[in-house]
């Protein structure tokens, strides 16, 4: 991710985050950062995403921007902290168990 003084451009795989995620919820989620110091129009943001579903990426693409501008600026810290932006999300996929299809997922039962 790039995260640089401009005019406010935003673009995620070479294509404008409206392109990309298509849905005004989602958009939202990603500016969320920005709007919150109110420096909307003062930052261009360049992202390279992948993995995950649009819904994931868009959260650590909200979280990234977060990270970056705390990073420049240090004040922003009390405000992120109070909306949650600077929090992970640490949910994770759940390992595989022995004897199982997958994590809880058993195999078919057969009783005769």
């Amino acid at each position: 991710m790039v995260l640089k003084p401009g005019t406010g451009k935003r673009t995620i795989n070479n294509r404008t985050f409206t392109e990309y995620f298509r849905n005004e919820i989602r958009e939202m989620i990603v500016e969320q950062p920005l709007t919150v110091v109110g420096a909307n129009k003062e930052w261009d943001v360049i992202v390279s995403a992948d993995g995950g579903g649009i819904n994931g990426q868009a959260g650590a693409v909200r979280l990234g921007i977060a990270r970056a501008l705390v990073s420049f600026q240090e004040d922003y810290r009390a405000a992120m902290r109070e909306h949650g932006l600077l929090t992970r999300d640490s949910r994770a996929v759940e390992r595989k168990k022995y004897g199982k299809m997958g994590a809880r997922r058993s195999f078919q039962y057969s009783k005769r």
